[in-house]
């Protein structure tokens, strides 16, 4: 079986995995890291949502063998040792979230949208988040964080993560 090395979090990790384990798999059922959802087994969900050397991926799409050297980020990694990631702390603010099973990939996806594009109008945040399903809002009050967020200072391009 082929062994994989890579970061996570922060921390290197080695694994010994099956050449078609996705990433999403080595995340959840090998390291236990399970803020990382997975939600449709079609890539069209977006809750499987990391950080694949700073770009964000869905995790169901890629093999964990694919991932030798990389650096991945998930939803547990981005807090740091002062509090929540200003995106984290938007959604909580501006009630972005229901059920709360989408919310990690959302999270993942409009961090990387700051950082891209450290300024987004609404429709910029409609649009990156295309590819992420929430069966549970009318997306209005995600919308609303990842705006809120972005007009933080370090909110968006240059928060920890």
């Amino acid at each position: 079986m082929p062994s994989v090395s890579l970061t996570v979090n922060g921390q290197p990790v080695t694994a010994e995995v099956e050449n078609r384990t996705l990433l999403v798999q080595l995340l959840r059922d090998r390291l236990l890291l399970t803020g990382t959802h997975i939600g449709c087994d079609t890539s069209q969900c977006g809750a499987c949502v990391v950080h694949l050397d700073g770009v964000s991926v869905k995790s169901c799409t890629i093999l964990a063998v694919q991932c030798e050297s990389a650096e991945v980020v998930t939803i547990e990694g981005i807090a740091s040792s002062e509090g929540l990631h200003p995106m984290q702390e938007a959604f909580n603010h501006k009630h972005g979230l229901q059920c709360g099973y989408c919310t990690p990939g959302m999270i993942m996806s409009l961090i990387d949208l700051l950082r891209v594009e450290p300024h987004p109008d609404e429709h910029s945040v409609r649009k990156w988040l295309e590819g992420n399903i929430c069966r549970c809002t009318g997306y209005q009050s995600i919308v609303e964080a990842a705006l809120e967020c972005a007009q933080q200072p370090n909110g968006g391009a240059n928060a920890h993560v």
